[in-house]
């Protein structure tokens, strides 16, 4: 059973979950008025149909006969969160992607970006010409910051309060079509960013229904969706039926789950599993893999676990300790969650098990944090050295770029694509884009408007404090268009170098047996102290690497001769080539002789055993 409005050959019908209503019609407002009522089945759903009727009709939902609203599963809004739902016809499309398959998860190489920041026109088409750029550069998947409705024209996404309707500014429907069109056209998988944990706060009449939300628990954004109390049963489904929805409607690969831990559900079969299981079913249907990826910060191995063994059965999660070890080694920043970290061990951890805390004891949360992730395939694990939260979080939306120099922003590349993880890169990361990813909105209510700017205040007070400087408003257009790309700069001077010296990387991750097996058990990382080396050794049948990455802010010399055969340099980030200043490290090394190595400050260097 659909949801929402379905048109098929001159026909649309129409199906809403509210249980709790006494009379629901169709109130269609363009081209012509007229109110069609619809009847109540025994689980709460309305449902009827109207003949002769066109795609681009405007319908609202008319409660208890007296009050309109958009479908709570409209399509499109092509005049905001606040006007009509419009009739869409989703077979008219004509996509040219039959036989594709998807990139596989353990290959993936992951470009986040925000619609509107990532061109100047803000657009799903004005992409497409950037995605052969992409493609050069080694990146096989876009994952795009949330489409559902928001609204304005100007926000992250996390704000969006129709999960079923493509932003309207961004092109709507076809526009995320097209574009998803010709990435597959490129050999390209797309992730979408969906929010399941809560609604944005204008625009949301999914409040009316009286269902959709729970008292029983509390976000940071209010009270939670219902996902186990009464009348959930309509919830969930809605919910399931929309990761189908986009699945099947828009032809994507997969799709990222915002933030699970704010996701409150302690039925016997968790809201996550659910969802697991219908894509598994749909993956029956077409034959082919999606993927659900997970965003949470609990550590919690059993949200990626096989239901067989306990798990909820979602494909990947990001690990969010990676980011924070490695930003923390590379900045020195220990204020707020960056408290738990900071030490190179950490980071060698990381490498070795996917997670930090696996039931360590936590100095920021006062507590026990984690579980040992050992069991989980290393393809399991999504790891970033930046993204759009990371940034944009920061009172001034600085990226690493601004923060630490050229050499370190290379040594970050090594460190997060030597990984034996899944690499997501944030937009203009691959080139040290200057440029901020601000936070900014366009809402409509001045009350909201104000209360928004005083929570980014009160935010800033305690976390990424910055002296003498405020944040900016986030309302203003002006903050919106400071976190465009520069992005002709990726042709220019060390921008150039860094581009290059990711695509190297991506070059080595792609052809190298030991650095494209994901396995963890084929890793060794140890670290060489008190230099403040990071030591990495990879294998794989008959490919070896031996990687070298130094943290600290002097030049090192370290012994190394734990290893047989001749290895031969394939990368080393001092090299004029990459803008460095020059390197003393030979070109081979013999595994039967001691060499005393010197490795220049914020540098890695690479050998291959092959």
């Amino acid at each position: 059973m659909h949801i929402g409005s379905q048109y098929s050959n001159n026909t649309c019908n129409f199906t809403l979950w509210a249980p709790l209503m006494g009379k629901v019609a169709v109130h269609v407002v363009e081209p012509v008025d007229k109110v069609v009522p619809l009847e109540k089945d025994e689980r709460g759903y309305w449902h009827g149909s109207i003949a002769d009727i066109k795609p681009g009709s405007l319908y609202y939902y008319q409660l208890d006969g007296e009050t309109d609203r958009a479908d709570p599963a409209s399509n499109l809004q092509p005049n905001g969160v606040h006007g009509a739902s419009e009739i869409v016809d989703q077979s008219n499309f004509k996509w040219n992607d039959e036989g594709w398959k998807g990139v596989p998860l353990e290959e993936m190489v992951i470009y986040e970006l925000h619609v509107g920041t990532f061109t100047e026109a803000g657009t799903f088409e004005a992409i497409i010409s950037r995605l052969s750029d992409l493609k050069e550069l080694g990146v096989n998947t876009i994952e795009i910051m949330p489409v559902a409705q928001f609204p304005g024209s100007r926000n992250w996404g996390y704000d969006g309060v129709f999960p079923y309707a493509v932003q309207n500014s961004y092109g709507g429907v076809d526009g995320l079509k097209k574009l998803v069109d010709a990435c597959h056209q490129q050999g390209m998988s797309v992730i979408l960013d969906v929010v399941y944990n809560h609604l944005g706060p204008e625009g949301n009449y999914l409040w009316g229904y009286g269902t959709y939300f729970t008292e029983k628990y509390k976000t940071p954004w209010g009270s939670a969706v219902n996902f186990d109390d009464s009348y959930s049963d309509g919830v969930r489904d809605y919910f399931v039926k929309n990761v189908l929805y986009w699945l099947e409607n828009y032809h994507l690969d997969g799709l990222r789950l915002d933030a699970v831990h704010a996701i409150y559900d302690f039925g016997a079969k968790h809201i996550l599993a659910e969802m697991s299981e219908a894509v598994a079913e749909l993956e029956k249907t077409y034959g082919r893999e999606y993927y659900l990826i997970a965003e949470s910060d609990l550590n919690d191995p059993r949200i990626i676990r096989s239901q067989e063994k306990g798990g909820y059965g979602i494909d990947a999660q990001w690990s969010d300790d990676f980011h924070h070890a490695l930003h923390t080694v590379l900045t020195g920043e220990k204020n707020g969650y960056y408290e738990d970290f900071g030490s190179l061990e950490q980071l060698a951890k990381i490498y070795n098990q996917g997670f930090v805390y696996t039931w360590d004891y936590s100095p920021h949360r006062k507590r026990y944090h984690g579980e040992n992730a050992s069991d989980c395939a290393s393809s399991q694990f999504v790891v970033c050295a930046q993204n759009h939260d990371q940034v944009g979080n920061r009172m001034l939306g600085d990226r690493l770029s601004n923060l630490i120099s050229f050499e370190s922003l290379k040594l970050t590349a090594a460190a997060l694509l030597l990984s034996p993880y899944i690499p997501m890169l944030f937009m203009g990361e691959e080139y040290g884009e200057k440029a901020p990813f601000l936070y900014f909105v366009s809402h409509g209510d001045p009350d909201l408007i104000e209360a928004v700017r005083k929570g980014r205040k009160a935010e800033f007070a305690a976390f990424h404090e910055v002296d003498g400087k405020e944040a900016p408003d986030p309302q203003a257009e002006e903050t919106f268009k400071q976190s465009q790309l520069n992005w002709d700069k990726r042709k220019t001077g060390e921008h150039e170098k860094l581009w290059l010296f990711h695509q190297k990387l991506l070059q080595m991750r792609k052809n190298l047996p030991a650095l494209r097996n994901l396995d963890r058990n084929q890793l060794e990382a140890t670290v060489v102290e008190p230099e403040k080396i990071l030591r990495i050794h990879r294998h794989h049948e008959d490919s070896q690497i031996l990687c070298w990455l130094n943290f600290s802010s002097e030049a090192v010399k370290i012994t190394d001769n734990n290893n047989s055969g001749t290895w031969k340099k394939i990368l080393d980030s001092s090299e004029p080539t990459w803008g460095g200043k020059g390197s003393q490290l030979p070109e081979k090394l013999d595994g039967a002789s001691k060499y005393e190595l010197t490795i220049n400050p914020y540098s890695v260097v690479v050998y291959s055993n092959q």
